[in-house]
């Protein structure tokens, strides 16, 4: 659980009373602080603690700016310039592949359990293959901005910290080396994008935002900002009359580009925040919006963000245990949704639903409501020979505001392939290890 207190303000403010803890706290803070609260702060930062005497006083500033003062003017008017759009797409993406399947030697049907969890481990493999391929060696994770009401409208490639972090989440449940090392890459970057005191936004154009922000914080769980809670704070000013946290930071000075439509509580964006913030009076409200929603079927639709639902069960699934325990509905309420996503042959829609699915029922200790067998086969049987999966539509806004040009999709093969790498790592352990 988050604590609402930037832990070094409480460390200063104990240290003004207890000389012993003040003595400690000075010889090695880093050590202080993890022996005192839990926290283990990354190996590459520095705690540097002063005393202020009767003729010295020490002013902390905050960092710099990672932008300058024209850069931040640039973005903050940037959404009515052309040329300013331009730079947050990164480059021109090609057209979207039709690849074909790899072929498999036979399908889970009626085979031993150790031959499924060995091909599963080898696609497994495969699949990181793929992903440390097309992620940059920085740790940044490619996605696809495209237009769906209009595939002639070009494709271009993005690379925005959420889209890291939303992928490192799904891959860090593997043990295999490769995906270790391939979080440890992403976690450096994402530690290179956070603003002061804690917080990422999508592009430079738009304001800080609440999704990139928790999802970013709980991959850099060592950075100081975050593991000392700076961001807390701010985070829970951004909250309505009932407890529901807002999408848009927006500050003075800020983009205002979303200014139109900033009172917006999203589900999905709750369930992150949650997540990120634990089980604490500060997050009850929207828990007990999260399990209306989801107790009176309103949850289609309810998110701008993410038009498939399953997106939607997929993160409230991830935040389950830091809902408060008074809430005791929700596992079957999301159990029901999940599996009534299916078809009358027991079929997710596609692949990625079918990983969010399989992974949302691991998080509720449902999995076996699954057939496995078949589940393992839609994954396996859609994966193509270098080791990813299709692109598909991930999120995106779908609301249709502004007409066809207004649609825009965002996914990839690298951020499918990551959801299907978290399905088959919760199928496989399903099955036992090899």
């Amino acid at each position: 659980m988050k604590e609402s207190d930037d832990l070094l303000a409480k460390a200063a403010s104990k240290a003004a009373d207890d000389s012993k803890f003040r003595e400690s706290l000075l010889a090695n803070p880093k050590d202080f602080i993890k022996r005192e609260f839990g926290v283990a702060i990354d190996l590459d930062h520095e705690i540097q603690v002063h005393e202020d005497s009767s003729n010295t006083t020490h002013l902390v500033l905050p960092p710099r700016s990672r932008f300058s003062d024209a850069e931040r003017e640039e973005a903050r008017t940037g959404a009515s310039s052309l040329a300013f759009l331009k730079k947050t797409m990164y480059d021109p993406a090609p057209p979207l592949r039709n690849t074909s399947p790899r072929k498999r030697a036979h399908t889970s049907q009626g085979v031993s359990s150790q031959s499924m969890r060995r091909e599963c481990r080898e696609a497994i493999r495969r699949a990181l293959e793929f992903l440390n391929s097309s992620v940059d060696e920085d740790g940044a994770w490619h996605c696809i901005r495209f237009n769906v009401g209009n595939p002639d409208i070009p494709r271009h490639y993005e690379r925005p910290p959420f889209i890291s972090a939303l992928c490192a989440l799904a891959i860090q449940c593997s043990e295999e080396p490769q995906a270790k090392a391939l979080l440890e890459r992403t976690r450096k970057y994402l530690s290179t994008t956070i603003e002061h005191p804690g917080f990422w936004r999508y592009y430079r154009h738009l304001p800080k935002d609440l999704d990139s922000s928790a999802l970013c914080s709980l991959v850099v769980g060592g950075h100081p900002w975050i593991c000392l809670n700076k961001n807390v704070s701010r985070i829970l000013k951004n909250q309505d009359g009932d407890g529901r946290f807002m999408t848009w930071l927006l500050d003075e000075g800020e983009p205002d580009v979303v200014a139109k439509f900033r009172i917006e509580a999203d589900p999905v964006v709750n369930a992150n925040v949650i997540a990120y913030l634990g089980d604490c009076p500060a997050t009850h409200g929207a828990s007990r919006w999260l399990q209306d929603m989801i107790k009176k079927g309103d949850e289609q639709g309810a998110s701008k963000w993410y038009p498939d639902p399953i997106a939607t069960y997929y993160a409230i699934s991830r935040a389950l245990p830091c809902f408060p325990a008074s809430i005791t509905e929700m596992d079957s309420l999301l159990l029901d949704r999940v599996l009534a996503q299916r078809d009358d042959s027991g079929r997710f829609n596609n692949v990625l639903q079918a990983a969010q699915g399989v992974s949302s029922l691991y998080n509720m200790g449902h999995l076996d409501s699954l057939d496995i067998e078949k589940a393992m086969d839609l994954l396996l049987g859609t994966q193509h020979e270098d080791g990813s999966w299709p692109e598909l539509l991930a999120f995106g806004d779908q609301t249709l505001q502004w007409g066809a040009v207004g649609q825009i999709g965002h996914g990839s093969e690298s951020v499918t392939t990551a959801f299907c790498i978290e399905a088959l790592e919760r199928l496989h352990a399903s099955l036992g290890s090899v």
